[in-house]
């Protein structure tokens, strides 16, 4: 008998089914002026009215709700550069325990503050010296927490899969799903959930041009690391991709394209101004691979996933005028 993946279907479903009246059933946007530009039915899951403003708070919800009574009143710790880090603090305050976040320090000031308000406190590092994995898992054991990572563990991916799942219950059978990647755990959830419902629907991932560290990983059949990217999309300033979120999408995605800064701004453009949407950098590349063209052939019916909103109204202009 095969061994059982690290994420299932039904790990999904079960998700779906704790998270439920926690986060919110986001909204799935359609725009005629982008289904003619890219030329295919795209159906748009807006993870940015999530709470926290990004997918991640399914992910951390999911995780948190399951750790037992003895370790809730401990509380919980996570390293993250912005959403991760509002959606552990978030969950942290709901469940009734406490949470330390460890960001770097040059995180955009409206995630810092966002997470702080939460409740959290904020322990700081250099995002170009420190391993934030070494700090948090120091700083967790020091302290008796429990560690909630950013996407190595599956009830974060399970979590992050059930907005693929809600946007194919909504929409129907989907011919494709294009997806951001970060550290991978929101398309190894949304790959367990659309290639569980139709095995063959293409998964494409969306990388910047910077922070190719996925589509290097597939194509040696290895992780491979890259120097700490600098791009415009900071949640997907990953280095290499997790263990286990590498060992899920080598099997089941389709392949990953890259979008430069400039196509991520005319993405977070495009949203705003037609789709009258505030999408973050990381929450953009995925319609900017499409707008930029960069998936052939282009399937009938799309499903694409904007993963995040969390950006300052002063940072916001500064991008679409850098």
């Amino acid at each position: 008998m095969p061994d059982r993946p690290p994420v299932t279907l039904q790990d999904v479903r079960d998700a779906a089914a704790r998270i439920a009246g926690a986060a919110h059933r986001t909204p799935v946007l359609r725009s005629r002026t982008l289904d003619r530009l890219v030329g295919a039915e795209i159906h748009v899951k807006c993870e940015n009215y999530q709470r926290v403003g990004a997918f991640k708070f399914r992910g951390a919800y999911n995780a948190v709700s399951r750790l037992p009574p003895e370790q809730l009143a401990k509380g919980v710790a996570a390293y993250s550069s912005g959403n991760h880090a509002q959606a552990v603090a978030l969950a942290a305050r709901e469940l009734g325990t406490t949470a330390v976040i460890v960001m770097p320090e040059d995180t955009p000031r409206s995630k810092i503050e966002a997470t702080a308000g939460y409740g959290a406190e904020i322990v700081t590092y250099d995002r170009y010296t420190g391993d934030r994995v070494a700090i948090g898992a120091a700083l967790a054991a020091d302290r008796g927490l429990a560690l909630v990572p950013p996407y190595e563990h599956p009830h974060i991916i399970a979590g992050q899969g059930t907005a693929a799942l809600e946007l194919i219950e909504e929409v129907g059978e989907l011919d494709a799903l294009v997806v951001p990647v970060g550290g991978g755990g929101l398309i190894a959830g949304s790959a367990v959930a659309a290639t569980g419902l139709f095995p063959g629907i293409r998964v494409v991932g969306v990388e910047p041009e910077a922070g190719d560290d996925t589509k290097r990983s597939l194509e040696a059949g290895r992780r491979v690391a890259i120097p700490v990217p600098r791009t415009i999309a900071d949640g997907q300033a990953a280095e290499i991709p997790g263990e286990l979120t590498f060992s899920v999408n080598r099997r089941l995605l389709d392949g990953i394209v890259l979008v430069s800064d400039d196509q991520i701004r005319e993405g977070m453009r495009f949203a705003f101004e037609r789709m009258k949407t505030v999408v973050e950098p990381s929450g953009a590349s995925a319609l900017a691979a499409l707008l930029a063209h960069r998936i052939d052939p282009v399937p009938r019916r799309i499903g694409v996933i904007v993963s995040g909103g969390n950006v300052g109204a002063q940072r916001f202009a500064e991008l679409l005028h850098g």
